[in-house]
């Protein structure tokens, strides 16, 4: 099966790729379903089919997104999705993981640099 083309830049489709091989996830293990989005968008949402769901075969793994207006960015998206619960599942590192070790810090740090910080002296 033909690697597909999303509507996002080349280099965002290429780490999409990376991280894809990094898993050892094909494009053949995914199944993927288009189905109506929810939300604001009145008449053109109710007609179109844009949120994409996918399902991964071999773990039943599924991630479904629908955020966006484009078919093909909520492809994209929802296979980004898809990539971090399977990374999840095996136990390893996910960017919402980073990110969250990165806030832990900057708290360790403005903590640590407060409890250093001398006293004011106040007068009553």
């Amino acid at each position: 099966m033909a690697t597909p083309v999303f509507a996002v830049s080349e280099q965002k489709q290429q780490a999409l790729l990376r991280r894809m091989e990094e898993l050892d996830i094909r494009e053949e293990d995914l199944e993927e379903r288009f189905v109506r989005s929810s939300g604001k968008g009145g008449q053109h949402l109710n007609k179109t089919s844009s949120c994409a769901q996918i399902r991964h075969l071999p773990t039943g793994i599924e991630a479904r997104y629908g955020r966006e207006r484009s078919q093909s960015l909520n492809r994209f998206l929802a296979r980004r999705e898809l990539l971090e619960k399977i990374a999840r599942s095996q136990g390893l590192a996910t960017s919402a993981d980073d990110a969250a070790e990165r806030i832990r810090k900057q708290k360790q740090r403005r903590s640590r640099r407060s409890s250093n910080r001398p006293k004011s002296n106040q007068t009553e």
